[in-house]
């Protein structure tokens, strides 16, 4: 009890429990003694719809941006995997493989690592980190080869849902290519002429005559134009094919025409053969000699 003159001691006030904010446990920063830090939610779709929208609002402009680049001879493809019966939504150059946005996925090239990669990833799903499939050899429907590159995207589930391919067209460069061979290849010497028994047969003779035709203009025969395949018939003309019985039908066969285009492509070689044939002038044109007459030189 408080002795006279002195004042009342007043009862301590008890403390109240601290209470911690929810939105910092909910961002992890709780302070030492929180019971536990709130889990993050697991995305939803919209969210996951919301990641793909972002990436391919990305390689939208990059699609173009990287054809202002590389030039016309490489291919640029944008697919959207979600939707492979129409899966091209950007494409440049697409001459090289004859394709459009809108195009189905099975358009591509042929022997496409990308492809099947692609398609392996969708059946099974992997880690959310993005992939790429390098350095491999791909063939368009028209036979020309191309070197190709795929760039596979996931999202953060793991889901592969966009693919950007890059496809050169080699056919410039293997052109090139020949043509250089033949220019600084010194080493080539004279073939000896062969013993008679070892005489080649004639069909021997008629796949070197075409094969030398044919490939002296070192692009594939669907790439040749008209012109050079009426100077591949003029050298097979020269070294004497078409007096061989069949010779005509081999050689349309190489150039993938039919017979009566061969013959065509020889009428055009002898009008143009005709053309070149001086005539005569009429200025030198054997005038009719005039009789003699009677004190006249003869």
């Amino acid at each position: 009890m408080p002795t006279a003159g002195q004042p009342a001691r007043r009862p301590a006030a008890k403390s109240k429990p601290r209470s911690i904010p929810p939105e910092r446990v909910a961002a992890g920063r709780a302070p030492a003694g929180a019971a536990a830090v709130a889990r993050r939610a697991p995305p939803t779709a919209a969210d996951v719809q919301h990641e793909r929208e972002i990436v391919f609002n990305a390689l939208l402009p990059l699609t173009e941006l990287l054809s202002r680049v590389v030039g016309s001879n490489v291919e640029v493809v944008l697919h959207d995997l979600s939707r492979p019966e129409r899966s091209i939504v950007a494409i440049t150059n697409g001459h090289i493989s004859g394709r459009s946005v809108g195009d189905p996925i099975l358009s591509g090239p042929k022997q496409d690592k990308g492809f099947a990669a692609a398609v392996q990833a969708l059946s099974a799903r992997g880690q959310p980190t993005h992939s790429i499939i390098e350095g491999y050899n791909t063939v368009t429907a028209a036979g020309n080869a191309l070197r190709s590159t795929t760039a596979l995207y996931r999202d953060s589930q793991g889901e592969p849902f966009a693919a950007l391919c890059i496809n050169a067209d080699l056919t410039v460069v293997q052109m090139t290519h020949a043509w250089l061979g033949r220019m600084l290849d010194t080493t080539r010497q004279p073939l000896a002429a062969r013993p008679p028994e070892e005489a080649p047969q004639v069909d021997a003779l008629i796949e070197e005559i075409i094969a030398d035709a044919v490939n002296r203009f070192g692009k594939p025969v669907p790439l040749m134009s008209k012109d050079e395949k009426i100077h591949a018939v003029e050298a097979m003309l020269e070294r004497g094919l078409f007096m061989v019985r069949g010779g005509v039908e081999r050689a349309a066969t190489a150039l993938k025409v039919t017979r009566f285009t061969v013959y065509n492509y020889l009428e055009t070689l002898r009008s143009r053969s005709a053309a070149i044939v001086p005539k005569p002038s009429a200025a030198v044109a054997q005038r009719p000699r005039r009789r003699a007459t009677p004190g006249s030189l003869a």
